[in-house]
């Protein structure tokens, strides 16, 4: 009898890699700042989520290594070079993602030790 980790793990992969990939994005966002005409980008975590996890069920793998999910990001003031990336909001988005990676990661590390404490027998 094994261990399927899909299960044991849950979502947590899969959020994972999302919330890795939205830290690309947001950084490279963060990096063009003041590249004129440069359109900021995100993730619809929520939906990309779901999405993530309806093609696990039917036997596709998450991709995102092409952007597909990336959509542009609407500014709240525009600039007159056309970047529509607003620094204080990404700085914002970004400090948010990492702490909610860092939340996913520690659910994964605590799933992780119970599972060896149940193949230990403890």
């Amino acid at each position: 009898m094994g261990i399927d980790f899909d299960k044991a793990l849950g979502v947590h992969p899969d959020a994972l890699r999302l919330r890795a990939e939205r830290t690309r994005i947001l950084a490279a966002n963060i990096a063009n700042e003041s590249t004129p005409g440069y359109q900021a980008r995100d993730i619809d975590f929520a939906s990309a989520l779901k999405r993530s996890m309806a093609d696990d069920a039917t036997g596709l793998s998450l991709d995102t290594d092409g952007d597909a999910e990336a959509l542009y990001r609407v500014p709240n003031h525009a600039s007159q070079d056309g970047n529509t990336v607003e620094l204080g909001s990404e700085q914002a988005a970004f400090s948010q993602n990492s702490s909610d990676f860092q939340t996913s990661l520690t659910f994964v590390n605590m799933k992780l030790r119970g599972l060896a404490k149940a193949i230990n027998g403890q």
